[in-house]
């Protein structure tokens, strides 16, 4: 909804509020009711640390996801990873009140069957992920079947008090808070000031870009994040590889089209034309379901899309598409406070 993201109060923003008025009602009295213990809170053995956001859409957790899990194996820590696998059939077809029986992530298992950033996350990574609607049966699922793990990581579930958690960090890209309205005139799903009982933010943010998000006394400590290229290679041959600023010695043209389907489109493309790149745009939905009609119809000799989304066009076997990786980049000071805490938990 892009009126979300202007900083006025459009037209149609402005007839939405009184639906707004009763999501924030409703959020809030969800949340009440969780901190009352009035609706079953559970809590499981190792430290959790939720990656989520305030707002809808993507907004780079999972690079961060990612980048934690390789950090927190360097420090000694064995993480396994939890999600609700939005956009997969497994999360469609769970339909009973307990959300499904969670599904483990294989490294080859269909992204229609997984959702897309679950499957990135296990290949990136290795680690153990688990699927479900229901947060705290997937996390008893890793625990159940990986005994070495030793943390939880959330991929998004910041809203999802089911599930006790020792870390919350609440994820801002350089869109900030739109018109800081909520759901459905706004892209937040809870209060801005719900940001001010986090553990931490993290800004996936251009520095010139950080006043979009802004700063609110008594918020908890930020800490920046940079989404850094790394090399791209052929997705119908992976051992293909070059920079991406060498792209256009790719194509005959010099030039090439860029796609898209994630949260926030304008950012891929944003990273592209930094390095200097010419290309058409073809932006799609997050999580978008591509089919091979999406990109035949797309006049390009090379095609350059994310990693998540290449994931669901490995089947069609197409040679003009180019796979760019991104790498999240974290302040370092963001790990020591999170093991700070991991290390203070365990010795209480």
């Amino acid at each position: 909804m892009q009126h979300w993201w202007r900083p006025d109060l459009t037209g149609r923003a402005a007839l939405l509020l009184p639906l707004s008025w009763l999501f924030g009602a409703l959020a809030g009295l969800r949340r009440a009711l969780y901190r009352a213990r009035l609706l079953r809170v559970t809590h499981v053995p190792v430290p959790v640390i939720v990656v989520g956001n305030l707002t809808a859409g993507g907004s780079g957790k999972t690079p961060l996801v990612i980048a934690l899990v390789h950090a927190l194996r360097a420090a000694g820590y064995t993480a396994g990873v939890i999600s609700r696998g939005y956009g997969g059939a497994h999360d469609r077809d769970s339909s009973d009140a307990s959300g499904g029986a969670p599904l483990e992530i294989t490294a080859g298992i269909d992204p229609a069957q997984s959702g897309d950033e679950p499957l990135l996350i296990r290949r990136r990574t290795g680690a153990p992920v688990f699927v479900s609607r229901d947060r705290p049966r997937a996390a008893q699922a890793v625990l159940t079947a990986y005994a070495d793990v030793n943390v939880i990581l959330s991929d998004d579930g910041l809203q999802h008090y089911a599930l006790a958690r020792d870390i919350e960090i609440a994820v801002f890209d350089e869109r900030g808070v739109g018109n800081g309205r909520l759901l459905p005139a706004g892209p937040l799903r809870e209060p801005l000031a719900r940001a001010a009982s986090v553990t931490a933010i993290v800004r996936n943010v251009a520095e010139e870009n950080m006043a979009k998000i802004g700063s609110h006394q008594g918020f908890p400590a930020s800490f920046t994040m940079q989404l850094a290229p790394l090399p791209c290679y052929q997705l119908v041959n992976t051992s293909e590889t070059c920079k991406a600023n060498l792209l256009p010695a790719r194509s005959a043209s010099g030039a090439f089209a860029a796609v898209a389907g994630i949260g926030d489109p304008a950012r891929f493309f944003a990273t592209l034309r930094a390095l200097g790149l010419r290309f058409s745009e073809h932006p799609f939905g997050d999580h978008h379901a591509f089919t091979r009609d999406d990109l035949a119809t797309i006049d390009a000799d090379l095609i350059v899309m994310t990693e998540k989304d290449a994931l669901k066009c490995a089947a069609f076997n197409d040679a003009r598409i180019w796979v760019l990786p991104v790498e999240a980049r974290i302040d370092p000071a963001l790990i020591n406070l999170i093991l700070e805490k991991l290390r203070g938990r365990q010795a209480a």
